[in-house]
């Protein structure tokens, strides 16, 4: 019998703006995904993110003109096969490891070989502004144990003080979302390595990030759009020490296992992230984070709502999902 498959657009307002180096935002749009076998339903959600060349109706036409196309043959392993990395991808993936949890009573977990989740601690974003708005964001978030801090180029040594002027005690990882420069990367770096920052993600734009193979990293770099899948790994070794995992990029939670150990194998630290989404977004990425360097799942802490039985933080720790909101 051929799985019943739905998707349908949803948004959810932003707990204020949420600002990066190249845009701001009030609201965030996700992809609900719905399969069914008739009996249960499971549930995956994604994030069409316009920096990949992703549309909300080109991601929801993508999902369904694949289950349609695979018809009884839909399942995670033809996915892997028959669509490219993305979004679409993760939605589908995802509701149908929900479904099989469900249909066979066994938690994601345990069908994918792992052991019980348990809680973590994640960072927290602090959205770009003025290095005055920044240090006031950090005084007010100084409590939590790690925050991210968004970069956006000029003027970002000058946040990076404020921030840690702010949260004298927080552990550090910032994120310049492609904004650096090579002609600004030392000044920038110098600053990181003043502030006692842990980890510089995705400083220079993936299309220039060959410039990381002969710079100096003395603060560990980490790669976030330069890397979507496996296939990107060889082509980073020599230019990043470490690599932001996201469900949304990789195209779900089966490419988001293999490539956490196929990147720690290859050396690399690993960092589990996420775009700005409700917890069903982040509930499968907790499974991948279990042994990551860096924990990075606050999506739902800054939205003004989230779904209903979503998980469960207490300060910056984030709680495994109940069974009833996925896996």
């Amino acid at each position: 019998m051929a799985l019943s498959v739905t998707a349908r657009i949803e948004r959810f307002p932003t707990a204020g703006a949420f600002v990066i180096s190249r845009e701001t935002r009030t609201e965030q749009v996700v992809v609900l995904v719905e399969v069914g076998d008739g009996t249960h339903v499971g549930r995956g959600e994604c994030v069409p993110y316009k920096r990949y060349g992703e549309a909300p109706d080109g991601v929801v036409a993508d999902i369904l003109s694949t289950a349609g196309a695979l018809g009884q043959e839909l399942s995670r392993e033809r996915l892997q096969s028959t669509m490219k990395a993305g979004a679409a991808r993760n939605g589908l993936d995802c509701a149908l490891w929900d479904l099989e949890a469900k249909a066979t009573g066994r938690p994601a977990w345990a069908l994918a070989g792992l052991h019980a989740p348990r809680p973590l601690v994640t960072c927290y974003t602090l959205s770009l502004g003025s290095p005055q708005q920044m240090h006031a964001a950090a005084l007010a978030a100084a409590d939590r144990p790690v925050l991210k801090v968004k970069l956006g180029g000029d003027g970002d040594a000058d946040r990076i003080r404020a921030v840690r002027s702010g949260a004298p005690k927080a552990r550090l990882v910032v994120d310049a979302n492609e904004a650096w420069r090579a002609e600004t990367y030392d000044a920038c770096m110098a600053a990181c390595v003043e502030a006692g920052v842990e980890l510089v993600e995705q400083p220079l734009p993936a299309a220039d990030d060959a410039f990381l193979e002969t710079a100096r990293r003395p603060v560990p770099v980490c790669a976030d759009e330069s890397l979507h899948d496996r296939g990107d790994l060889a082509r980073l070794r020599a230019r990043y020490d470490a690599i932001n995992i996201k469900l949304d990029k990789a195209g779900g939670l089966t490419e988001a296992l293999l490539l956490s150990r196929a990147a720690v194998e290859l050396g690399f630290k690993v960092m589990v992230g996420c775009m700005l989404a409700t917890s069903l977004g982040m509930a499968p990425a907790i499974l991948v984070a279990q042994d990551a360097a860096f924990v990075d799942l606050d999506g739902p802490l800054l939205l003004a709502k989230d779904r209903p039985g979503g998980l469960i933080y207490v300060g910056s720790v984030v709680h495994p999902p109940s069974r009833a909101l996925w896996g």
